[in-house]
């Protein structure tokens, strides 16, 4: 079903099309933070993904919750966006032979994971907010807050150190 699919008639349809679109994203970053959690020599970027990769699988629980608060069937639909930042973060990674340039790599890979989810999680959440529906709107701004917390982090770690060291 591509974005712009028949099967979206109204913005109920659209907001549960898109809660879909995040659920599956963060079932394939569940699955690509350990191979960045290895490869990271930085430790405080490795302990930072570690601290990710936990607050992904709440974040899953809570898209499940709002799932469940909505009425409708827990499911993912195919995320090309998602799948097209990983596959090149995993390119990009795997040409970098110097560990202080991987990492910085691994940061601005994350940062554009985070981009995409944060985009999601905004939308969802005025989406949410105008389908009368606060009770959804607050789990989906935990994310929300959990995303931009990350990435945030990933910047000051980039600037404080890691862009140096690789430069």
């Amino acid at each position: 079903m591509g974005f712009f699919s028949k099967d979206i008639k109204s913005m109920d349809d659209l907001f549960v099309h898109t809660l879909r679109d995040i659920y599956y994203a963060e079932n394939q970053i569940v699955k690509a933070l350990p191979e960045m959690i290895d490869k990271a020599s930085n430790q405080e970027l490795k302990s930072g993904f570690e601290k990710h990769l936990q607050e992904t699988q709440m974040q899953i629980e809570r898209l499940e919750q709002v799932f469940k608060q909505h009425g409708v069937d827990v499911s993912g639909v195919n995320c090309p966006a998602i799948d097209g930042i990983l596959e090149e973060a995993d390119e990009v990674a795997g040409e970098v032979d110097d560990d202080q340039v991987l990492d910085a790599a691994l940061i601005a890979a994350a940062q554009a994971v985070e981009h995409y989810e944060i985009t999601r999680y905004g939308t969802l959440v005025a989406w949410a907010n105008q389908l009368g529906r606060p009770d959804c709107a607050a789990l989906l701004q935990q994310n929300l807050d959990e995303e931009m917390k990350t990435d945030k982090t990933l910047t000051g770690l980039a600037e404080s150190h890691v862009n140096a060291a690789a430069a």
